[in-house]
This record gives structure tokens, sequence and C-alpha cells, in this order.
């Protein structure tokens, strides 16, 4: 089967854009990462309307990327802190990779806005695509094969039998 005869709709990048491919979304996530917790911090942060804000930390708390995390300062009403969660966590390769890629095709001429750096030795930190053989070579789309896996679906299936 090749990748035009796959039914793209069980696609795992699809799925996932489902989640979290609006952008409002991820810029959420991002915040999180950098230690953005409360409401109004996000809020007052990314300029998004309290609907919108709303809306996007509940599905976030709902597809299991945050949790929610009640909260009440004296003479105040509970609210919430919205913490990653493993799910969450697990994005962070991907808003590296967005990020390095905004910095070279859409960054700014005096270079990049955050400067991310490994804690122990202090040198940049970067993503990269490896193969998993033993060389562990660093690889471009050009080094790599791509054919539908054991999850692919036809597009168009054949009568039932």
């Amino acid at each position: 089967m090749k990748w035009l005869e796959t039914d793209a709709r069980n696609c795992p990048v699809g799925r996932a854009l489902e989640l979290v491919g609006e952008k409002w979304t991820l810029l959420i996530v991002r915040d999180a990462f950098n230690g953005v917790r409360r409401y109004d911090e996000f809020r007052r942060h990314l300029g998004l309307s309290e609907a919108v804000l709303a809306d996007r930390l509940r599905k976030l708390v709902a597809a299991g990327l945050l949790r929610a995390e009640p909260y009440r300062e004296p003479g105040t009403r509970t609210r919430y802190e919205y913490r990653l969660t493993r799910k969450g966590v697990d994005l962070w390769p991907v808003l590296l990779a967005l990020k390095q890629w905004g910095d070279t095709h859409a960054g700014e001429p005096e270079g990049p806005v955050l400067d991310i750096r490994h804690t122990d030795c202090g040198a940049p930190v970067r993503v990269v695509v490896q193969c998993e053989g033993e060389e562990r070579d660093t690889l471009s789309a050009r080094d790599v094969t791509v054919r539908p896996g054991p999850g692919a679906r036809p597009l168009h299936p054949g009568p039932a039998a």
C-alpha cells in the first residue's frame, strides 16, 4: 500500500493537531513550560480574551495535557493553577522544534527571543532527528524512507468478504 492509498483520517499528525493545532493552545502550553500557572497570568501574558482562554484551558485539561490544581488566597474564592501533565511535558520537543524553525524562518533579526541551554554545561539545546541504529546518525528528510505502518488503513477498503 502506498501513502496516497491510505486513509489519512487516522493519521497521528492529524489526531495531534485536533488536540493542539490551534495557535492559542500551543502558546498556552509554551507559557506553562515557562512557569505560567494561573489564569490571570496567562491572560495578561498572552493578551487573549477571557472566553478563548477559558475554552482552551478547559480543552487542555480535558485532553490530559494540563491538570487544574485548586488554590485559594485568603479572602478570595477558590481558583486554579494549571500544571503540565506527563502528556503535556511530552510536547516539549515539538515546541522546541517549532522554536528552532521560527528562529530560522520567522525570527527576529537580532537573534532568538528565547535562549535555551543545557543546565549542566551551558551549551545550546537543539532538537534533532536521529536514527535508532547503532551509529545514531542525525538525519534530514532526504535520509529517510516513509511508508505506511501497521496501523494504516486503506483509503477505499475492498468489499467485505
